[in-house]
Formats: C-alpha cells, sequence, structure tokens
C-alpha cells in the first residue's frame, strides 16, 4: 500500500505549494523590487537633492522656481504646457480626421494614404525635426526656392519658433491618434449613427454626441502619449529657437552646475505630467464607451460626383507629397559631400562615402554598434520585467495589484530628461540597487534608461494578448499535472509570442531612436547613434547626418512591417 501512496505524494505537496496564497508574492515580489529601486527609489532621490542643498533641508529652489523676480522658469513651464496641449489638440484633429476618412470613405488614392499616414512613425523625433529644418527652415529647400524664383532680397516665409515646434510635433505626433482611432472606428456600429439620424440629429451633432464619445478611450490613451512626448521634445524647442522650455532649463541647470536647482525642475517637472495622466484618467473613468449594440462594423462610402472623386484624387496627390518629403530630403541630402552646402537650394555636390563610412569607418560606425548594444540589453530586461508583470496583472489575484500598474505606467508619464535626471540623482553614489557601484559615467545607466523609460511598451503589449487568451487553456495543462512554469513556458508564452514580440520590436526601435535621456548620460564611450546625428549637425556634417537619420529610418520601417504582420491591428490596439 505504501508502494502505491507514495508516487502520488510528490505531485501532491507540488500543487500545495503553487496553491498557496502567498505563492503569487512569491512571483510578483521581484516585480515589485525592481519598480522600487528603479522607479520610486530614482524619484525620491531627485526630490532629495532639490531640498538638501548645502547639506541642510531648505524649500529654497521651488521658492526661486516660482518667484516672480526671476521667471525664466515659470515662463519655461507655461511654454512646456502650453506646447504640449496645443500639440494634443493639433495632432487629435489631425489624426482623427485622417482616420475617420480613410476608415468611412472610398476615394481614388486611398489606400496608398492608408499606407504613407503611418510614414511619420519611421521619423524618430531628432531626424523629423532635422527634415522639416532642411525642407522648410529659413534656409530651407522651399524658401530658398521662393526666394530665388521670384528674386526676393529674403526668404517668404521659415518654419521657427513656437509655430515651427507645434509643426513638426503635429507632423510627427499625429500618427498616435491615427493609430488608435481606426481601430476604433473599425468597431463603431453604424446603427447607433442611423438611430440619431432618425430621431433629428444632424451630423455634426452625430459626430459630436455619438461617434467622438465613443472615441474617448482611444483619444485618451494617445493624448496621454503626446503630452508627455511634448513635455520631453527638447530639439525641436533648440533648433526652432524656443529658449525657454523645462527641458531646456533643466539641461541649461546641469550643464552650469546648478545640479539642486536641475533637481526640482525635474521634480515639478513630474507632479505635472502624472498630473495630467491622473486627468486623464479621470476623464476617461467618470463617463461610460461600452458599445451595447450588436451591429456589424460600418462600410465605407464610395465617393461617386465627379467633383468630388477629382478633389479626392488631387488632395490625396498634395497629401502623398507632403508625407513623403521629409524623407525623401533626408535621403537626398545623405548623398551630399559635407560642408559644401551652404546658400544654394540643393546640395551642390554627391558622394557615397558616408554610407560606405557607416560599416567601414570604426569612428562612424561606433555610435551604431553601441545603440545596437545598448538598445538589446535594454530590450532583454525589459522583455523578462514586461512579460512578468503584464502576467501578474492579467492572470494572478494579489494585493497591491492597482499599485503595480501605476508603477509600471509612470515612466511613461515621465518625460525621458526628467528619467536621466532621476538616474543620476539616484546612482552618482554607490546603493544597494547598483551593487554597490556608482552607474553615471558606466556602460549600464542607459541600457536602464531605456528600461525604465520603455518597459510599459511590453507590459501593454503583452497585456492586450493574455486579456484575449482563454485562461481555461492554462487551466487545463495545470489540471493534466503541469507544474506552474511548464504550463507558462509551454502554453501561455507560445499563445503569447505575437505580442511579445511585437512590443519587443516597438522598445528595441524606441531605445535606438532614445535622444532626451541619452543626452544627459552618455560618455564619449558609449554615445548612441541619436546623440551622434545631434553632434554630426551641429558640425554642419549634414550628409553624415542624414545618413545616420536613413539607416535609424531603415530600421524602424523593417520593425514596424515586422509587428504589423505579427499582430495586424492588435499592436496598434495595445498602444
Amino acid at each position: 500500500m505504501s508502494t502505491q501512496i507514495q508516487p502520488a505524494s510528490a505531485p501532491a505537496r507540488r500543487r500545495s505549494i503553487t496553491a498557496s496564497p502567498y505563492f503569487v508574492y512569491v512571483l510578483v515580489s521581484p516585480l515589485f523590487i525592481i519598480l522600487l529601486a528603479y522607479v520610486i527609489y530614482p524619484l525620491y532621490e531627485t526630490f532629495l537633492a532639490s531640498v538638501n542643498v548645502d547639506e541642510e533641508i531648505t524649500w529654497k529652489n521651488y521658492i526661486r522656481f516660482f518667484s516672480l523676480e526671476h521667471t525664466a522658469n515659470l515662463e519655461a513651464l507655461w511654454t512646456s504646457i502650453y506646447i504640449s496641449v496645443l500639440s494634443v489638440i493639433t495632432c487629435g484633429i489631425v489624426g482623427v480626421t485622417m482616420a475617420f476618412l480613410l476608415e468611412r470613405y472610398e476615394f481614388p488614392g486611398r489606400k496608398i494614404l492608408s499606407v504613407l499616414a503611418l510614414v511619420p512613425m519611421a521619423l524618430p523625433p531628432l531626424i523629423g525635426v532635422l527634415s522639416f529644418t532642411f525642407l522648410y527652415g529659413e534656409s530651407g529647400i522651399f524658401p530658398r526656392a521662393i526666394k530665388e524664383l521670384f528674386g526676393l532680397a529674403q526668404v517668404p516665409f521659415s518654419l521657427k519658433g513656437f509655430w515651427g515646434v507645434v509643426v513638426v510635433h503635429t507632423f510627427t505626433m499625429y500618427t498616435y491618434f491615427f493609430m488608435t482611432a481606426t481601430a476604433a472606428i473599425k468597431g463603431l456600429d453604424p446603427s447607433l449613427e442611423e438611430a440619431a439620424a432618425n430621431l433629428g440629429a444632424n451630423r455634426f451633432t452625430v459626430w459630436r454626441r455619438v461617434i467622438l464619445p465613443m472615441l474617448t478611450p482611444a483619444m485618451v490613451a494617445s493624448s496621454l502619449l503626446v503630452f508627455m512626448i511634448s513635455m520631453a521634445s527638447y530639439t525641436a524647442p533648440l533648433i526652432f529657437g524656443i529658449d525657454r522650455t523645462m527641458t531646456m532649463q533643466i539641461y541649461l541647470s546641469r550643464t552650469n552646475g546648478d545640479l539642486d536647482m536641475a533637481a526640482a525642475q525635474s521634480t515639478i517637472l513630474s507632479v505635472v505630467s502624472v498630473a495630467f495622466l491622473l486627468l486623464m484618467r479621470w476623464y476617461q473613468g467618470a463617463r461610460n464607451y461600452q458599445n451595447l449594440s450588436k451591429g456589424v462594423s460600418v462600410h465605407r462610402t464610395e465617393i461617386k460626383s465627379k467633383t468630388g472623386r477629382t478633389l479626392t484624387m488631387i488632395l490625396s496627390f498634395i497629401a502623398t507629397i507632403i508625407l513623403m518629403l521629409p524623407i525623401l530630403v533626408l535621403i537626398l541630402i545623405s548623398f551630399s559631400v559635407d560642408g559644401t552646402w551652404t546658400v544654394q537650394i540643393l546640395p551642390p555636390q554627391y558622394t557615397l562615402e558616408h554610407y560606405i563610412d557607416l560599416f567601414t569607418d570604426s569612428k562612424t560606425w561606433r555610435p551604431i554598434a553601441n545603440s545596437l548594444q545598448l538598445s538589446a540589453v535594454a530590450s532583454i530586461g525589459i522583455v523578462l520585467f514586461g512579460v512578468a508583470a503584464a502576467y501578474a496583472m492579467v492572470r494572478l489575484n494579489f494585493k497591491g495589484k492597482t499599485l503595480m500598474d501605476v508603477l509600471i505606467m509612470l515612466p511613461w508619464a515621465l518625460p525621458g530628461t526628467v528619467v536621466a535626471v532621476n538616474l543620476i540623482a539616484a546612482f552618482s553614489e554607490p546603493t544597494v540597487f547598483s551593487f554597490n557601484q556608482v552607474l553615471i559615467g558606466t556602460f549600464w545607466i542607459i541600457p536602464l534608461a531605456y528600461f525604465v523609460r520603455h518597459l510599459p511598451l511590453v507590459f501593454r503589449s503583452t497585456s492586450a494578448t493574455l486579456m484575449q487568451m482563454d485562461p481555461s487553456v492554462e487551466e487545463a495543462a495545470r489540471n493534466l499535472g503541469a507544474s506552474w512554469w511548464y504550463s507558462f513556458r509551454r502554453v501561455v508564452f507560445p499563445m503569447a509570442w505575437g505580442g511579445i514580440l511585437a512590443g519587443t520590436l516597438l522598445a528595441f526601435v524606441q531605445c535606438i531612436g532614445e535622444f532626451v535621456a541619452s543626452i544627459l548620460i552618455f560618455t564619449p564611450r558609449t554615445i548612441p547613434l541619436s546623440v551622434a546625428v545631434y553632434q554630426r549637425m551641429y558640425n554642419f556634417e549634414f550628409g553624415t547626418a542624414c545618413a545616420y537619420g536613413v539607416l535609424q529610418i531603415v530600421v524602424i520601417i523593417v520593425v514596424l512591417f515586422l509587428s504589423r504582420k505579427l499582430t495586424g491591428d492588435k499592436a496598434s490596439a495595445a498602444m
């Protein structure tokens, strides 16, 4: 009898361990430790540095910040908020309008516009600013061409100042609204609009009272992304002559050695960003957006009038040119000889040398190799902890679930400048979280910044995939005797692989294009590609800078193509 009972006792003990109510905390405790060490602790150290001046606690940095005698900081805060809010509005108008037109109407050129509408996603923020400068800046191609064509003494227009920043933000960021609104519009039930129309509502009322409210969850998510990215914007204000922004003030404070003031500015910027996050979540939570009807999704309406079709063809052609010009001008200038393009409309001399140097010259190749290595290391950590956090949030029940969700998404609400300053404040001295090592000035600080900044990408992509999986599949494997780890490795992970890989690829290209955090923590030995582009441009090596940019664009286009193939519209919805 004992020989029959003995073999069954081992599985019973194994199940009792995993079935314990405390087993879930064994799984999630490493996640909380990571978030505590690299999100909360750096935030705390930055705040501490802002109030600890000359080894005494004082609020003088905050008093100075809000002082009416020194208006630079208040002006910078107002300008940053104003630019960010206006960018959200303009991106929302452009993105939602394009999504509505391309999903609701069939017209000549619609298919090619649907593809080209995502082209700005292939432009990293720094590269997008460069392309607009070459096209529409004071010495850009179009202003110079019009000046020469009409024999003017000065260029008739140029993209600069406040509106230059807003235009660049709109072009490079409207895709966040376009992607989420497109996915939401596909799921709208036309019977709701028909019911409103039958009750006497005109088209504007239907749009305002029916369509827009149903798009609100998608628009809130997009607003958060655009607001945070705009608040973190550094290159566009710098190049277009906006000196007073929060990111610029933080950078100037650090370069001038005023570290405690930089910490105060970062803390205030964090508060503003988190406040906007909470405001958007409150607005979304205050309303109900569930679609309870059972209608089918809308079909596209074909434009049949001759005038309408002609007009849409012309507008489609103009839109195609506008969308493609930034990339085309980068490709053109990437072949120009450095130092030869001065007052001419187009570069006078061309060469293949820049592309040859990318892969043969060690000095030119080093930033590429650095970015690939730094991004790969960060992506490994992002996958490990992003997938674990997503599984814990979707599949497990434990106390502190809401806290974990907030902590994971918190870095996404913080500008890259703030993340970099937080890490500088936290790890400029040995700590237990850095294994008693100083991380500032080492290889590891940049992957750590990328990890903290882009962990939400894999987390959200994986969460969306797990939510669509039937949990009974995993339960069946467990009931057949599989351990928790075996069922996760052989059942859950393969089924969620598409979403995991899509999020990982997106995180990888975001790491490659990361500039705002990198500019504060790089060293000459670890200079990444984005910083190299910036330095080449300011050395007037436009050809090499654009060759770097074209390489980034190619990598991003390949990754976006792969991620869309793997998950289709799910990737868009997850973002």
